[in-house]
């Protein structure tokens, strides 16, 4: 199943990234999308709001948590 990522959702990491020092389950928020949608920009928040991390991702390292008021499933049909 494959799911759009746009600018502003908040996703989670579906895999650690140790070199980047980040867990799978970070949750962040993309902040750029890069070329075609194959990379994402992601900020990493603390429970304080104080930023502790902007890395480049894989689209496949990533998954969405929030839709707009779509259901997951129908996002990833229509891509």
């Amino acid at each position: 199943m494959r799911f759009v990522i746009e600018m502003l959702d908040t996703v989670a990491l579906t895999e650690d990234v140790p070199d980047l020092g980040l867990a799978r389950g970070e949750v962040g928020a993309v902040v750029e999308v890069l070329g075609d949608g194959a990379a994402f920009e992601v900020e990493f928040c603390d429970h304080t709001g104080a930023t502790y991390g902007v890395h480049t991702l894989r689209a496949n390292q990533l998954m969405p948590l929030h839709t707009r008021g779509q259901a997951l499933r129908l996002r990833a049909e229509a891509a």
